[in-house]
């Protein structure tokens, strides 16, 4: 049958695998549940329509066995009543319905195992909605703190570039006081180094000088009486 063929995949479904291939599972997930609430739908229609075609021919199996039945009850009742020709009508009638019945056990079998079918179908899509429903806050929870914690690397990321930007500043702050450093000496070497025994020839022609100077008013002092 068309159906068995349309909804052979469902009895062999895994939710986990499904959800697995979801690329946001808090989406996904109320749309999955809307397609299997669709084909569930869909699946106990056509269940009812095919556990209906077995009752149907069930129905009909046990109608053609009652007639069966009377027909041998009433081949036995003629022959018993000395009616041989009579008894071989029933028993014709009853062989026809045999042969009949033979075509209507056939039919009710394959019923029978396309109803069994159809309500494994319907019973695994039942319990995969009540699963989902049972895990649907979990894995939505799930999914908020796993984008929780995306963010919180994305930040650390940042962090880390920061620290890796101040260590790049602090290398070159330590270039740039060598640098400085640098300058300053070679300013250093650069000046023109002092003569000492210049600077002590001025010292000590200072100090003539002033002698000099002593000199001459102890003089001026002592002509003034002083």
């Amino acid at each position: 049958m068309g159906i068995l063929q349309r909804f052979s995949d469902i009895i062999q479904a895994n939710v986990n695998a499904v959800l697995d291939k979801m690329e946001d599972p808090a989406k996904m997930i109320d749309q999955y549940l809307r397609e299997l609430a669709d084909n569930l739908a869909e699946v106990k229609k056509e269940t009812a329509g095919v556990m209906a075609e077995e009752a149907r021919t069930k129905r009909l199996v046990d109608e053609n066995q009652a007639e069966v039945e009377k027909y041998t009850d009433l081949a036995k009742k003629a022959l018993s009543a000395g009616n041989e020709g009579d008894a071989k009508v029933f028993i014709a009638k009853k062989q026809q319905l045999e042969s009949a019945g033979a075509g209507l056990a056939t039919a009710y079998a394959a019923a029978r195992e396309n109803a069994q079918k159809m309500r494994q179908m319907h019973d695994k899509l039942v319990s995969d909605i009540e699963t989902l429903n049972a895990r649907r806050e979990s894995i939505k929870a799930k999914v908020a703190v796993a984008k929780t914690q995306q963010k919180v690397n994305e930040v650390s990321s940042a962090s880390d570039k920061a620290a890796g930007a101040m260590s790049a500043f602090d290398r070159m702050e330590d270039k740039a006081n060598r640098m400085l450093d640098e300058a300053n000496a070679m300013a250093q070497l650069n000046t023109e180094p002092v003569d000492e025994a210049k600077a002590l020839e001025e010292k000590y022609a200072a100090a003539g000088t002033d002698a000099s100077v002593d000199s001459e008013l102890e003089k001026m002092k002592k002509e003034l009486g002083l």
